[in-house]
């Protein structure tokens, strides 16, 4: 194998790490956000105060999705950086 390619293997893993960091709290906030939905709906069904469940399900749904944004802004910082370069 060739010893540049050897040499890129942990930044990859560390690639790795970070994407599967970012899809995770991509689907936790995508499912957050799908609850949220389901209790508002609902609640309005049944004629029930959810003002207050609405809004902690909206701030943890985009808290998710602002630390998703974080670890995909990392790992593409990480994707451009300088070392990768071969050829």
């Amino acid at each position: 194998m060739n010893s540049p390619l050897k040499a890129d293997i942990p930044r990859l893993k560390k690639r790795a790490i970070v994407l599967n960091r970012a899809i995770f709290w991509a689907v936790i906030g995508s499912f957050v956000t799908t609850l949220l939905v389901i209790v508002a709906f609902a609640s309005a069904l049944f004629e029930i105060q959810h003002e207050r469940g609405v809004a902690v399900l909206f701030v943890a749904a985009l808290g998710a999705f602002a630390i998703s944004l974080v670890d995909f802004s990392r790992d593409v910082r990480v994707g451009l950086s300088e070392t990768d370069h071969h050829g």
